[in-house]
């Protein structure tokens, strides 16, 4: 089973070298262990644009993110987990690695 793992903070390219030399070392062991699909950081909210396409009207689009938040998702994982026992280790070691909150979602 897949799982996301968002990233959660107030700032936007905040990781310290420290930080990051952390995640490329948790990486390493997500891709060894067979966990791995795929990660990335994301730019800013302010960077996003929200598209209304619902109904039979032109598209609207919308600059700015979809909500105003103090907090937003700052990047994410995809994990392959049996369960969702070990995806929560594996994101409590996330969490460790990354220095920051993390929210884990079972893909449907």
């Amino acid at each position: 089973m897949q799982y996301l793992i968002s990233v959660i903070d107030h700032r936007t390219g905040s990781a310290t070298a420290e930080e990051m030399a952390a995640i490329d070392a948790f990486n390493e062991q997500l891709m060894a262990g067979g966990h791995w699909v795929f990660a990335g950081g994301l730019s800013a909210p302010s960077d996003a644009t929200v598209i209304d396409a619902r109904g039979d009207g032109e598209p609207i689009f919308t600059d700015g993110p979809y909500l105003e938040s103090k907090e937003h998702m700052a990047g994410f994982w995809v994990f392959e987990a049996p369960d969702l026992d070990v995806a929560l280790k594996l994101a409590a070691a996330a969490s460790k690695a990354c220095n920051r909150r993390l929210e884990v979602r079972p893909f449907l």
